[in-house]
C-alpha cells in the first residue's frame, strides 16, 4: 500500500505534521492556498522599516516541548536564545517600577519561597490562591474560579493570561488558563526559559522545514486552495482545488490544517470556533539601548511585551479588538512613548519624530478562548477515516499557541501512523 498523505495547509500545524510524516517514510504532498509557507507565524521584507520583520511577536518556553521537539527535528534548535535560567524582566509604564521574576533552572517552584525571586510586594499565600486554576475545567471563567485582582494579578496573572488567552483574562476559559499555569509557574524554571526566534520566525520555525521537507522528496504547491472534498462510504475520495482535482487512492490520507473559518467551507457541518480577538504588533527600526532585555514584560500603559531585536524593537498588543480602527500613526505614536518610557530613552526621543515603524493588525489572530468558544473546538478525528484536523484553533487542550498548533500537527500525524 503506497503511504500517502496530503497536508491541505503550510502554516506551522501542517509543517510539524509533514515533517513528522516524511521522516517516516511517507511521501508528502503540501497544498497551500497562498503564496508563502508559515502562515500567522513567518517573515517577510517590510519596505517601511527596510528590514525584515515577523508578522506577530511569538514567545516559546523550553517547556513546549513538541515545539522544542520540531525545532530539533528541523536542525533549528540552537537558534531559539533566551536567558540561562528562567528570568522575566517586567516594566511597569505608569509608576516607572521594573523587577526581575527569576524562576530559576529546577523542575520544582521553589522560588515561590523566596521573597527576591517572586514578584514585588507578593507573598506565598498570594499564589497559593490560584490554586484553583489547576484543576479548573474549560467551562468555568477565570473570573469565577480566582479573584482578578490586586498586586500578583495586575504585575504576572493578567499580563501571563492576557498573552496566553488573548481574552480579558477574567472572561477566559478556567481550565485553559488552569493549562498554562500548570505548563508554565507550576512546572519550575527548567520548563520556562523564555526562547525568541531572533533570526525571524521563518528563517527559524519555516524555512527550514520546508527545505527538509524537499529534500525527503516531498512536494508544496502555493496558490492551490482547496475548495471542497467528495466523499465515499467512510473516506474522503477527492480533493477539489477548483482548476483540478486529485483522487485519494485507497492508502491515502489527508491532514486538514488550515484555519477555522476554511476548514468549515471545507468539511460542510464542520463545528468549530466562530469568534475570534485581534492581536496589534509594532516594529521599529532603531537600535536597542545597551543592558535592554530581550524580552520585557509592561504593564501599566498600552503595550504588553516588548522584544529587543537587532536594529528592532517590536511589541505586542492582545485582544486588541478596541485598536483595529485606531488611525495608524496615531496608534505608533502612543506605543513609541511606552517603549521610550520602558527603554529610558528620555523625553526628547518619545515625543520626537518617530523611526521607521510597522503596525500589523491582526484581526482573527486566534479565536476567542472562552468557555463558548473552546467548546466548539472539535478534535483531531472525523467522521472519515482517512481525514484528520489540526490547527491551534482544535482542542489542543493549550489556547490558540505555537505549542498547541505543533502539539496538533504532530497528534495528527500520529493518527495517520495508526492506520
Amino acid at each position: 500500500m503506497t503511504k500517502t498523505v496530503h497536508i491541505i495547509g503550510a502554516g506551522l500545524s501542517g509543517l510539524s505534521a509533514a515533517v513528522r510524516l516524511a521522516n517516516e517514510g511517507y511521501q508528502v504532498h503540501i497544498h497551500e492556498a497562498t503564496q508563502n509557507a508559515g502562515g500567522r507565524c513567518r517573515s517577510y521584507f517590510d519596505a517601511a522599516t527596510d528590514m525584515v520583520i515577523d508578522n506577530g511577536n511569538h514567545l516559546l518556553l523550553s517547556g513546549n516541548v513538541h515545539a522544542c521537539v520540531y525545532a530539533l527535528t528541523i536542525g533549528t534548535e540552537d537558534k531559539l536564545v533566551g536567558p540561562g535560567s528562567a528570568q522575566f524582566h517586567f516594566a511597569d509604564v505608569s509608576s516607572g517600577k521594573k523587577w526581575l521574576l527569576d524562576l530559576g533552572k529546577g523542575r520544582f517552584p521553589f522560588w515561590l519561597f523566596d521573597a527576591s525571586k517572586r514578584v514585588p510586594d507578593t507573598s506565598l499565600r498570594d499564589y497559593l490562591r490560584l490554586a484553583p486554576l489547576i484543576w479548573a475545567n474549560t467551562t468555568s471563567l477565570v473570573g469565577d474560579t480566582i479573584t482578578c485582582e490586586g498586586t500578583l494579578y495586575q504585575r504576572l496573572v493578567q499580563p501571563l493570561l492576557l498573552a496566553a488567552l488573548n481574552v480579558d483574562p477574567p472572561k477566559g476559559s478556567a481550565g485553559l488558563a488552569g493549562a498554562i499555569v500548570r505548563e508554565t509557574l507550576l512546572a519550575g524554571g527548567r520548563s520556562c526559559r523564555p526562547l525568541i526566534a531572533r533570526e525571524g520566525l521563518s528563517a527559524v520555525l519555516v524555512d527550514p522545514a520546508v527545505e527538509m521537507l524537499k529534500a525527503k522528496g516531498a512536494t508544496i504547491k502555493f496558490g492551490h486552495e482547496l475548495r471542497q472534498i467528495e466523499t465515499k462510504d467512510d473516506k474522503v475520495s477527492m480533493l477539489d482545488f477548483g482548476d483540478d482535482t486529485i483522487a485519494l487512492g485507497a492508502g491515502d490520507a489527508v491532514v486538514l490544517a488550515v484555519p477555522a473559518r476554511p476548514a468549515s467551507n471545507i468539511v460542510l457541518g464542520l463545528k468549530a470556533p466562530t469568534k475570534f480577538r485581534a492581536i496589534v504588533n509594532a516594529h521599529f527600526r532603531y537600535d536597542p539601548p545597551q543592558g535592554l532585555p530581550d524580552l520585557t514584560g509592561v504593564v501599566g500603559g498600552l503595550i504588553e511585551w516588548l522584544f529587543a531585536f537587532p536594529n528592532r524593537l517590536s511589541i505586542t498588543i492582545s485582544d486588541a479588538d478596541r485598536l483595529v480602527d485606531t488611525p495608524r500613526e496615531e496608534l505608533a505614536g502612543v506605543i513609541w512613548r511606552d517603549i521610550a518610557k520602558v527603554a529610558g530613552f528620555g523625553e526628547a526621543v518619545a515625543e520626537g519624530p518617530l523611526p521607521p515603524w510597522q503596525i500589523v493588525r491582526e484581526r482573527r489572530a486566534t479565536f476567542e478562548a472562552t468557555p463558548e468558544q473552546n467548546a466548539l473546538r472539535p478534535g483531531p478525528v472525523t467522521e472519515w477515516k482517512n481525514l484528520f484536523l489540526a490547527g491551534d484553533w482544535t482542542d489542543t487542550g493549550l489556547p490558540s499557541t505555537i505549542e498547541g498548533s505543533i502539539r496538533s500537527g504532530d497528534r495528527a500525524a500520529d493518527l495517520v501512523l495508526m492506520r
